[in-house]
């Protein structure tokens, strides 16, 4: 455990006691799961603590979908759109409530918090709302990559804990919206602003922060849900004891890398991992049984990747000796002390730009014979990976779209095979490669039905890209850290996004509906055999999971970038969504950037303007509906 209170070690011991007593008498996990048991309640930002975003609840069916009707609707107070998802909470103060945030596009509109009465359901209530009006940072809006949006607040003990883009997180009474603590936790001056949705787990709040782009040092940390108090910190780079490596860490596949040898600074040229990236700017999961949170960490900073490997050919820079450790790397944490049971590296010396945060969801497999606690990673590389999740052991990686840099992984060292005529190096040397920087699919998260536990429901990009690197004119935190000329376009003509179903252990997708519109938010399945989803054309639809048929699809006031949610109030369900344009893909059309620079937002401009992006209006609101009999 690394205390980083700043007080007196007996201070420290006497104040630890006193809040394992209360600790002990809050137990969250219970608590919590006791919420996620209950399918009228959407209490967490995946659902539940696997990342499933999965519901149990069947009133709307495949039967009824087309009876659907908008019953209301919200604005996020914020004119752009929104990555993240509401909260809906039974019994806060005896009422049930939903709980939405904005994102940040102003420093009078950042991170809005509203909380509304849903007694009448067709007709909510807000009873109070919050923004943190004292000592913001206005500078971490143009420093925020990619755009200025918040994925959500977590609920516990009847707080509501959120984080702010320019580095507070927050914790607010449910009830009454008052500020129960507040903690700094990250700089923009140092390039790190915070966009997650933080997840509280065993009595602690676990939070990250993105700046990858802004030469951040990626960290991690654990706060006391009681009062904030920093229990643990743990780095993505630097010593053994920054990062929270052990001797046992990766004791199962010792090839994936242990301590003893410092790799999270000597796979690094210099002291650049001070400037390293890393950062976990993406989805968090957990399990409650072995008490390990899960979350990746995104590129190593700095695009231009020769400056990383200095005066080394493709092949030298493919060794292992500057895989730019722990960059692109998932972690398992005991939730405890921060200590890493596992820490497997998906793309080192990365070149691409394949930011590694995408969610990790948890479900139980059979694989080969074995009953497997599995962890599935869908990564913007273009790989799915399933690893077991009590060690870490990868077990499948398998292509989900066109993948072009790696010919394969190698399931016994757990490398990609590289392919060097689409791996950038030098500088001024123009490559082609697919996926896109923006991934096979970027922090969109899937999501899954635990009885078919293999099979997932994707949104996928399918765009590729040409990437130049750049010289390199400085190495200063909170400036623009990237270096390279990335040009992005459609890998086939008029189709930019896909939903897939996708079996992890066969590698074959079941069915998929292709979109001349990316689809940048989330997917959802229920019980009613439904998957919903929204494509940043603004159309939210409701599929068929067994055969992949569009049931039902309205046109919303916005694109979609955001996450469906349902839950069940006065004995009907509802369903709701985000919509908003937004995101790293729709930030050329918040911003207002000119789109005839087809390098601009580092590539965006150009996916924009091929998918007509352009046309389609601005406006954050939460959309909700139901069957009308």
């Amino acid at each position: 455990m690394r205390l980083q209170y700043g007080i007196l070690a007996g201070t420290i011991v006497a104040v630890t006691m006193a809040l394992a007593g209360q600790a002990s008498a809050l137990d969250t996990d219970k608590e919590q799961l006791a919420r996620m048991a209950d399918p009228d309640q959407w209490p967490a930002p995946g659902r539940d603590f696997a990342l499933t975003r999965h519901s149990t609840l069947s009133d709307i069916n495949t039967n009824n979908v087309n009876k659907m009707q908008m019953i209301w609707l919200q604005s996020q107070g914020a004119l752009r759109g929104q990555e993240g998802q509401p909260l809906v909470i039974k019994d806060v103060g005896g009422k049930t409530m939903l709980f939405m945030i904005s994102g940040c596009p102003t420093t009078a509109q950042c991170n809005i918090v509203q909380a509304l009465d849903l007694t009448d359901p067709d007709n909510p209530k807000q009873i109070w709302n919050y923004v943190k009006k004292t000592d913001r940072d206005e500078s971490a809006i143009p420093r925020a990559c990619c755009d200025t949006v918040n994925r959500g607040g977590s609920y516990a003990d009847g707080k509501f804990v959120f984080g702010t883009l320019d580095g507070y997180l927050i914790a607010l009474e449910a009830t009454t919206g008052k500020e129960l603590w507040v903690v700094k936790y990250a700089y923009p001056d140092h390039g790190e602003t915070m966009t997650p949705a933080p997840l509280i787990a065993d009595n602690k709040v676990f939070m990250g922060f993105g700046g990858n782009e802004f030469a951040a040092r990626g960290r991690v940390a654990a706060f006391d849900l009681n009062d904030g108090s920093e229990v643990w910190v743990c780095h993505s780079t630097g010593s053994d004891k920054d990062v929270c490596l052990t001797p046992e860490t990766n004791k199962a596949n010792p090839q994936f890398g242990q301590a003893g040898e410092d790799l999270g600074i000597k796979t690094f040229p210099g002291e650049d991992y001070k400037i390293g990236g890393g950062t976990a700017w993406g989805w968090y999961s957990y399990d409650p049984e072995l008490k390990m949170v899960y979350y990746s960490t995104g590129n190593p900073g700095l695009w231009s990747p020769q400056y990383r490997c200095p005066d080394k050919t493709h092949e030298e820079c493919n060794t292992g000796a500057f895989d730019n450790k722990w960059s692109m790397t998932i972690f398992g944490r005991k939730i405890e002390n921060g200590e890493a049971v596992f820490a497997y590296q998906m793309t080192p010396f990365d070149q691409w730009d394949y930011d590694g945060i995408n969610e990790n969801i948890l479900s139980d497999m059979d694989i080969d014979g074995k009953k497997v606690k599995a962890l599935t990673h869908f990564d913007r590389n273009g790989f799915a990976y399933v690893l077991d999740r009590t060690d870490g052991s990868l077990l499948r990686a398998t292509k989900y779209v066109t993948v072009d840099w790696a010919e394969k992984v190698d399931m016994k060292t757990g490398r990609p095979i590289k392919v060097r005529d689409h791996s950038p190096l030098e500088v001024g040397r123009n490559v082609s490669a697919c996926p896109s920087a923006m991934g096979g699919k970027d922090q969109q998260p899937g999501s899954v039905d635990p009885k078919e536990p293999n099979i997932f429901y994707m949104p996928t990009n399918n765009w590729c890209m040409e990437d130049e690197p750049q010289e390199r004119t400085h190495t200063n935190q909170g400036t623009v850290y990237v270096f390279a000329n990335v040009y992005m376009y459609p890998e086939k003509p008029g189709t930019t996004g896909k939903i897939k179903k996708y079996d992890v252990l066969t590698g074959k997708t079941v069915w998929e509906i292709p979109d001349p519109y990316p689809n940048w938010g989330g997917t959802m399945v229920t019980d009613g055999g439904l998957m919903f989803y929204g494509s940043l054309g603004g159309d939210f639809r409701a599929v068929d999971r067994s055969s992949g048929k569009v049931l039902w699809s309205r046109k919303l006031g916005s694109g979609i970038i955001g996450n469906p949610v349902t839950y069940k109030v006065g004995g009907k369900q509802y369903v709701g969504v985000y919509s908003g344009i937004g995101g790293w893909i729709g930030l050329p059309v918040t911003a207002g950037l000119d789109l005839n620079d087809k390098f601009g937002a580092i590539g965006s401009t150009a996916m924009t303007k091929a998918a007509g992006l352009q046309f389609i209006p601005q406006g954050g609101t939460l959309n909700v509906f139901r069957v009308m009999e």
